[in-house]
């Protein structure tokens, strides 16, 4: 896994690039399932495929988390497995979410959030970067991704809380993450220009 392409482009949003993200998903979606499927990227740090096959009943209200299936290959003996992970997002988005997508009203039956194409959900992604001025590699749905990954270094949430949330099977995979030049590594490079 890199963090940077072949020219030396970042392939992450940085995370004030991110939260900019959030916001301006509110203002610039479509409508808004397109809103709450490119905050769900965003907040979460899901694979595009996996956000697409979230089902009302993987909501928990309770714990405040959104329940994904890890749709990496997993072998536990030999044997391929499924693997869920709960992400934890805010109450406010969860609140978001029963608003948009009647999730309590229809709560005796399980239905996908979203009914849509990759395409469309990469189209709905791509457009909220246009609209901040982004583009090239680091514009798109993995940016997001790796977006996700790196704002949760800077702040400091240890690797295997990380390696949780992100469905990574190794730890080394997390721990790519931390060759980012965030705010605690200027901080400390700072310390040699004064």
């Amino acid at each position: 896994m890199q963090l940077y392409n072949n020219l030396g482009q970042r392939l992450y949003l940085s995370p004030e690039e991110r939260l900019s993200f959030l916001k301006m998903a509110i203002n610039h979606s479509q409508h808004d399932k397109a809103r709450t499927f490119v905050r769900t990227l965003a907040y979460t740090g899901c694979r595009l495929s996996e956000a697409l096959e979230l089902t009302s009943d993987r909501i928990d209200f309770t714990e405040g988390v959104l329940i994904f299936r890890t749709l990496k290959k997993r072998k536990v003996d030999g044997e391929a497995k499924q693997h869920w992970r709960a992400v934890p997002v805010p109450s406010s988005f969860i609140d978001e979410l029963n608003l948009v997508h009647g999730l309590k009203r229809k709560k005796n039956r399980s239905f996908y959030l979203w009914n849509i194409t990759r395409k469309t959900g990469w189209v709905w992604c791509k457009g909220v970067m246009e609209q901040m001025g982004l583009e090239g590699s680091l514009a798109t749905a993995k940016g997001l991704r790796h977006a996700f990954a790196v704002a949760c270094i800077e702040n400091n949430i240890p690797l295997p809380v990380i390696q949780k949330w992100m469905g990574h099977s190794s730890i080394q995979t997390t721990a790519h993450y931390m060759q980012i030049v965030g705010a605690e590594e200027q901080s400390l490079a700072s310390r040699m220009w004064k």
